[in-house]
């Protein structure tokens, strides 16, 4: 974690200058102003106030972002390739990366290497950062002699999947959000206006029967008044149910195949999945890893339960002695397209280039669908609302045009 510390330094010149510079420690702040060609005078820890010390959420601080994991990928791709060494790349990266959670897992792991660990065993022991999809390729890279073409690789495929995790959430984030806020917006009419004209009728109605929309909303509305506590706690539980539920292994099956079966975004979590297990599975068998722990790692990556399942009894079919191909296509999550592009990339020897092909063309599917459903699925969600707030509106007003008319 960086830490303010205020300096006094000379430069080549002999001026004093003073200042303030972010870093882990005290030493590591000298030896960046060094860097910067000063001569460090004083540097200490700066004091801070109540209301500029730093405020850290349990489990938020330690948390280690996959885009951090990519960066730190391509720099030390780099560093490398310029021919720099394992240990002095790990020494540079532990000072820049701007995670400090990130910054002490390769600290540890500089560690484990100066005491002679592989590098791939080194990340092993730190699974929170690094999965066994990078650990893999980094111990295919060390074998092959190839290690900053497999971190590029690396840096390539994890990106590719945190595009595609941000389609898939940009295109849930709307209806969501609306959908929120039109249970919000009718909660609020039904608990809060309605009771208003309930009492408004009670003076002017004179006994007179209300239209049955009127009455129904009524209901609903003294239904929720009187027992809103025990809805809320109804739902409060019903929720932590369904994340236990989520968490078991037959639970968490049967959510992701009811996932699939979801109209329109059934099809988006299953293109999304294939394009995944595509997309990982041709960066592992261009490297080199063997196919029983390809598939190994594409099922635990690919995200969905259902899919995994089905790539487990691939794996056991392919022990067996079966080729890819067959095994998959005795499963509905795999499509005909998959199975035959497949079929042809084990019978030419360019596997990965199909499986390439594969996924190239389910991120462009996903791509078109998020496009084709933000832009459908925004009219369709203000027509909702205007169809439900309009509804309670014109449920409310009926009695008063049946009492105008009356009167009339």
């Amino acid at each position: 974690m960086s830490v303010t510390f205020k300096y006094r330094v000379r430069d080549r010149a002999g001026k004093v200058y003073t200042g303030e510079v972010e870093a882990p420690s005290a030493d590591l702040a000298a030896r960046r102003l060094r860097e910067r060609g000063l001569t460090p005078l004083k540097v200490e820890r700066k004091a801070a106030g109540i209301l500029q010390q730093e405020i850290t959420i349990p489990g938020l601080s330690n948390r280690i972002k996959q885009r951090d994991v990519v960066i730190f990928s391509r720099q030390f791709a780099t560093m490398v390739n310029s021919g720099l060494s394992l240990l002095k790349s790990l020494s540079v990266l532990v000072e820049q990366t701007e995670s400090p959670a990130l910054a002490e897992v390769i600290r540890q792991v500089k560690t484990d290497v100066e005491k002679g660990t592989s590098l791939s065993a080194a990340l092993e022991r730190h699974p929170k950062a690094f999965s066994p999809l990078y650990v893999s390729m980094i111990r295919a890279g060390e074998i092959g002699g190839v290690l900053d073409e497999t971190l590029e690789r690396l840096a390539d495929i994890l990106e590719g999947n945190l595009e595609l995790r941000s389609k898939v959430r940009s295109a849930l984030a709307y209806p969501t959000v609306v959908g929120f806020l039109i249970v919000a917006i009718t909660t609020g009419m039904i608990m809060f206006v309605v009771p208003v004209f309930v009492g408004m009728y009670e003076e002017v109605g004179g006994g007179a029967a209300l239209p049955i929309p009127t009455q129904i909303l009524i209901a609903v509305s003294g239904f929720l008044g009187s027992w809103w506590w025990a809805l809320t706690a109804l739902v409060v539980a019903a929720w932590f149910a369904l994340r236990w539920w989520r968490r078991t292994p037959e639970g968490r099956y049967l959510w992701d195949a009811f996932k699939l079966r979801i109209p329109v975004f059934g099809r988006l979590f299953h293109k999304t999945a294939l394009s995944r297990f595509a997309r990982t599975f041709a960066v592992l068998s261009r490297t080199g890893v063997p196919v029983l722990q390809t598939l190994d790692i594409v099922a635990e990556t690919s995200g969905n339960a259902k899919i995994e399942r089905a790539i487990e009894d691939v794996k056991a079919s392919v022990r067996e002695g079966e080729s890819l191909a067959l095994p998959l296509a005795r499963h509905e999550v795999f499509p005909p397209m998959v199975v035959q592009m497949l079929t042809v990339g084990e019978e030419t020897g360019a596997l990965d280039a199909m499986l390439g092909k594969v996924a190239d063309f389910y991120e462009r599917e996903v791509a078109d669908m998020v496009t084709a459903m933000t832009s459908l699925i925004e009219p369709l969600l203000i027509v909702v609302m205007g169809v439900t707030v309009g509804g309670i509106l014109i449920a409310l007003y009926l009695p008063i045009f049946s009492l105008a008319n009356f009167a009339g």
